[in-house]
């Protein structure tokens, strides 16, 4: 579900309203060199490989993973579900291929956006375990919905074992694919 709503968002800018991924990607553009993740941006432009790879992983996990599909389904059971599907919308508007330009540049980026998106994958699987022990205690062998909560909170945090894997090697290689092609697109200077 996760890539297909990608491709159906890719789809829709750019065959009904690439509009919207032009605000989307000026929006991107201005957070990444005045809003809150300059500092990424900077080490990025910086050609550091290692402290963009140390950022993007924090920011992926912190931010993509607990802040935004795992909290909200700690509060509101499966709302990361939800959450994740929004993210994985934004993903294809922004990152279409509508242009020769981003065509090229996703062609290596295709490789962050799977790993990526399969950590977030992993993430929004542990907002499904966590709503399903609240709910149905007795499915992960519980009495009463207060265990069922502090199971599935548990087996989330098991979860997020494999989901910071792979957003470590998902961060590593966008750092490399990143700092590569903004050296290639400078020249090789």
């Amino acid at each position: 579900m996760y890539y297909g709503l990608v491709a159906l968002a890719m789809m829709y800018v750019a065959v009904i309203n690439p509009a919207v991924q032009e605000q989307l990607l000026r929006d991107v553009q201005t957070s990444l060199t005045e809003g809150p993740l300059a500092t990424v941006g900077g080490v990025y432009l910086g050609g550091n490989v290692a402290a963009a790879a140390v950022l993007t992983f924090l920011v992926n996990l912190l931010v993509g993973a607990i802040l935004t599909i795992t909290l909200p389904s700690l509060i509101v059971p499966f709302a990361g579900i939800a959450l994740g599907a929004y993210r994985a919308v934004l993903w294809g508007l922004l990152l279409a291929p509508t242009t020769s330009q981003l065509a090229l540049v996703m062609i290596p980026h295709s490789l962050t956006l799977i790993l990526e998106g399969q950590g977030y994958i992993l993430a929004i699987l542990g907002s499904y375990v966590q709503g399903v022990a609240f709910l149905r205690p007795q499915s992960v062998g519980v009495a009463g919905h207060r265990q069922g909560y502090l199971e599935g909170a548990r087996r989330t945090a098991l979860l997020y074992v494999l989901v910071a894997i792979v957003l470590v090697v998902a961060a590593v290689y966008e750092a490399v694919e990143v700092i590569a092609m903004l050296w290639l697109a400078s020249g090789g200077a």
